[in-house]
């Protein structure tokens, strides 16, 4: 196998990669290890490529052991593996003596392992590396930014919460209409504005997991939610509370699940521009929205949860949601039908 940072693999190594990128993702992601088989040969590896670069990068801003100054000094090391300026053993060997023994074995492994991420990525041609590259590159830097700042004063405004959603989902978004296009072209047809509909879908997702995430963050001394919001709504961010039933928060709650219910509104009109056939990639992307879907309605459900694991989806809704997806992916009219009717419980944000 080579190094990263000379030539490309050989088949017989790339097969071996493919094969180590299938396992990792089995062992970080059991939802993108579920949605990205679904996707058509040449599209899924990059795809997966993808997710283990970001999950690399979260990794680094994951470790509790770590300051935002060295966390930033980690995530441009690697920047500089995937341009081919520093050997990626290199920085396996100087980030995994750095990482915290109570960090999950997967992501361990993924670390100790990063040389063979790389060496997959640079395999891919021109236009899939050039988006992954750049979206690790925006990603990295606008999370060491926020964990700087993370605390439980939360984030200034709702444009600061957008930026957030967009370094650490939106960006996501972009790269994978870069993937999306460069595989299948005639996304392009329908006239939608790509882009900024995957960004607003990877703000939905986010949004979702923050709202989910909030008491667990909040435990560690942080909040992703806009001051100025709370503060709209009478409320400071340190007056905040697990469990709290206080009707101000629950009014600011109710916008914070509409305004992510109209992102995800978003994500169901991207995804209706890829082609009817091309139903591995629809499922992609609507069992990501159909799970966000369902979380944000059992926080709506359940308002004065405590932890995540409250709110969480079962096993037999995602079951359930995989089943009307299979049956529903080639028709839009009935695919708008049903996110209508599963949003319906949702709050709607007011008309301007």
């Amino acid at each position: 196998m080579t190094d990263n940072m000379g030539l490309a693999p050989e088949r017989s190594d790339r097969e071996a990669l493919l094969r180590y990128q299938t396992a990792s993702l089995q062992r970080v992601s059991r939802t993108f290890a579920l949605t990205i088989p679904c996707l058509p040969a040449g599209l899924q590896e990059a795809v997966g490529n993808g997710y283990l670069l970001c999950r690399i990068a979260d990794t680094i801003e994951d470790d509790p052991l770590l300051d935002g100054e060295e966390k930033a000094h980690w995530q441009k090391v690697f920047l500089q593996v995937l341009r081919r300026e520093v050997p990626a053993a290199e920085f396996a060997a100087g980030f995994g003596a750095r990482m915290a023994t109570e960090m999950p074995a997967g992501e361990h492994d993924l670390i100790a392992h990063s040389a063979e991420v790389v060496a997959l990525t640079h395999s891919f041609n021109a236009i899939q590396q050039a988006a992954l590259i750049r979206c690790v590159e925006i990603m990295g830097e606008g999370m060491a930014e926020y964990q700087r700042r993370a605390s439980r004063a939360g984030l200034i405004d709702q444009a600061d919460m957008d930026r957030y959603c967009y370094v650490v989902a939106g960006v996501v978004g972009e790269m994978l209409t870069t993937l999306f296009l460069e595989h299948e072209p005639r996304m392009r047809d329908g006239g939608a504005p790509l882009e900024a509909l995957a960004v607003s879908f990877g703000q939905g997702l986010q949004m979702t997991n923050i709202l989910k995430d909030l008491w667990t963050d909040w435990e560690r001394g942080v909040l992703w939610l806009p001051r100025d919001r709370l503060q709209a709504h009478g409320l400071e961010p340190e007056a905040l509370q697990p469990g709290m039933r206080d009707p101000r928060f629950q009014g600011f709650l109710q916008e914070m699940l509409a305004l992510a219910a109209q992102h995800l509104r978003d994500a169901l009109t991207f995804t209706l521009q890829i082609p009817a056939e091309q139903t591995g990639m629809r499922d992609f992307c609507l069992w990501a929205l159909a799970m966000a879907v369902l979380t944000l309605r059992r926080i709506a459900e359940n308002p004065g949860f405590r932890s995540g694991a409250e709110v969480k989806i079962s096993r037999d809704s995602v079951r359930t949601m995989i089943l009307l997806s299979r049956l529903l992916h080639r028709f839009d009219p009935l695919l708008d039908l049903a996110f209508r009717v599963a949003t319906k419980p949702l709050p709607r944000a007011p008309l301007c």
